[in-house]
């Protein structure tokens, strides 16, 4: 990162409306890093929406109770992208995805997705053993069950990287689509080299020691440095498009966090 700014105006859109969030912290987390990453933007961030509860509800129910909440996350992503800016999305919970993705898809068909998460979320609801939605979120966006939103992604430009807490029924569905894992900053870097890219960090991709208070922790993450660099190695060679962060679960860190994913902004 050299310092110079982009060309690209940066939209970054806090949004503490609930979609399936199981934890309190989320939309507090979100709105935290929304104000400092906009602040390095040097933009106003748009904070959507108010705090809501945080229940565990069956993936129904949230998918009906969150709908405005998608959809005004596909809107403000579309917008974004229709008019040339760079969208980052904050949000408590990786079920916006159900809605950005394919808002994404239809905008830049031959995008690649690069899912950094500790989970997969490609279970169905043939599939599930929890019923929760943000389990699901990224199978719905490549169709392979109906969220009502549109679908579209194609599994084959989906490349996971810190993912390692799959269920059985998912692991099935990631081989038989064709979804790929990539590990280490150069390889994935490498990998996306020269492509349209859109970033979907959950930031439970983090060790439960670096991320406090994970709604679903999972040993073996990475180091906030190693994600950083990570960050840093895929905006030097690839041409990112924009991105949308989650389960950022201690608001207390947020500048030490926000500091760490400068690297997604088009600086």
């Amino acid at each position: 990162m050299d310092g110079t700014l982009s060309t690209r105006e940066v939209d970054v859109v806090g949004l503490l409306c609930r979609t399936s969030d199981r934890l309190p912290v989320g939309a507090a987390g979100a709105e935290a890093l929304a104000r400092l990453l906009a602040g390095r933007a040097g933009a106003l961030p748009r904070i959507v929406g108010s705090r809501g509860a945080a229940r565990a509800l069956p993936w129904e129910d949230d998918l009906r109770a969150g709908r405005d909440c998608l959809l005004e996350a596909a809107a403000r992503l579309d917008e974004a992208l229709q008019e040339g800016r760079f969208p980052l999305l904050l949000s408590s919970d990786c079920s916006i995805c159900v809605a950005t993705l394919p808002a994404l898809v239809r905008r830049v068909p031959d995008v690649r997705v690069l899912w950094l998460d500790a989970h997969a979320d490609f279970n169905t609801p043939a599939t599930t053993p929890s019923a929760f939605l943000g389990g699901m979120c990224l199978a719905g966006a490549c169709g392979l069950w109906d969220t009502g939103f549109g679908a579209g992604v194609d599994p084959a430009h989906i490349v996971l990287c810190g993912v390692r807490d799959v269920d059985a029924g998912e692991r099935g569905l990631l081989e038989e689509q064709g979804v790929g894992q990539v590990e280490g900053p150069a390889r994935v870097a490498g990998v996306l080299a020269g492509r349209q890219v859109f970033v979907h960090l959950d930031l439970d991709v983090l060790d439960p020691a670096v991320l406090p208070d994970a709604a679903f922790p999972a040993t073996g993450g990475f180091s906030l440095e190693g994600l950083s660099a990570l960050l840093a190695e895929v905006s030097a060679t690839a041409d990112v498009l924009g991105a949308e962060v989650t389960s950022f679960t201690a608001p207390h860190l947020a500048p030490r966090f926000a500091e760490a994913l400068a690297p997604l902004l088009p600086l």
